[in-house]
């Protein structure tokens, strides 16, 4: 193979570990993906993330076009994404949530991160995560900025989540933070590169600046959470990050696109 040929394969490579490791869509992968290897891949997160985001638009459209009113339409397209995600990063949004608020010490809260049972911090936080992302699409109505919310949204909130990787240290040795390790400087810088193009092209520039500073915002503040809470972040708080980010994209188009109506 060509060195062209070898780094476009390369790169179809990272993206497909990306949509396997975001969603469970059927895709063949010959090799058992490794954590180094969702590491490398994490620049192509964004990419499948936006994947998400239009496989929900494709839902909303046909909703729409049946003649539901928002309000359902925007349920069965938030819907799509768990089904497709397979409540990947909403289960670490409830795990992060459990913990954070039910443990007293750093090992009980670890403790109980790792079970697989939801509590009652966990069920608040799904369903205000899920009741705000529902109201920010439902309140946008037209297909095409619910489309634009979407996207933007799953790709800039999972764009975040190499650099946090890089910049907050890992809680514990083992699970599937720890197994992917760091990710190259290089893919997070190009997940965050990502990130900028789904929110500048998607919101506007004036938009897309305001969700950036709420996202980077967002981010810090989880990171500060985690720190303090239990030394640093697992896989279970960068779910809780990508929620987090999704709904503040998602809420930020909604306000923005309410206001210039």
């Amino acid at each position: 193979m060509t060195m062209p040929g070898a780094w476009l394969g390369g790169l179809a490579a990272d993206l497909k570990i990306s949509i396997l490791f975001c969603t469970r869509l059927p895709l063949v992968h010959s090799e058992p993906i490794e954590g180094r290897d969702l590491a490398r891949a994490s620049w192509a997160l964004p990419v499948a993330g936006a994947l998400i985001g239009a496989l929900a638009a494709l839902v909303y459209w046909i909703a729409h076009l049946a003649g539901l009113p928002s309000l359902p339409a925007a349920a069965l397209a938030l819907a799509s994404t768990l089904a497709a995600t397979g409540c990947l990063h909403e289960d670490g949004l409830a795990d992060t949530t459990d913990g954070f608020g039910g443990g007293k010490s750093r090992e009980r809260k670890l403790e109980i991160m790792r079970d697989s049972r939801i509590g009652t911090f966990g069920s608040c936080a799904l369903m205000l995560s899920l009741m705000l992302r529902w109201s920010a699409l439902a309140s946008l109505a037209d297909p095409l900025p619910v489309t634009v919310a979407l996207i933007a949204a799953h790709a800039s909130a999972r764009a975040t989540l190499p650099a946090f990787m890089r910049l907050v240290p890992q809680a514990r040795g083992d699970g599937l933070s720890a197994a992917a390790g760091q990710p190259p400087l290089e893919s997070a810088a190009a997940a965050a590169a990502l990130g900028l193009i789904a929110l500048g092209f998607g919101l506007g520039p004036v938009p897309a600046i305001i969700a950036l500073l709420l996202l980077s915002s967002g981010a810090g503040v989880v990171a500060w959470l985690s720190v303090r809470q239990i030394g640093g972040q697992t896989g279970d708080v960068l779910g809780a990050l990508e929620q987090v980010g999704e709904a503040l994209v998602m809420l930020t188009a909604a306000a923005l696109i309410r206001i210039g109506g």
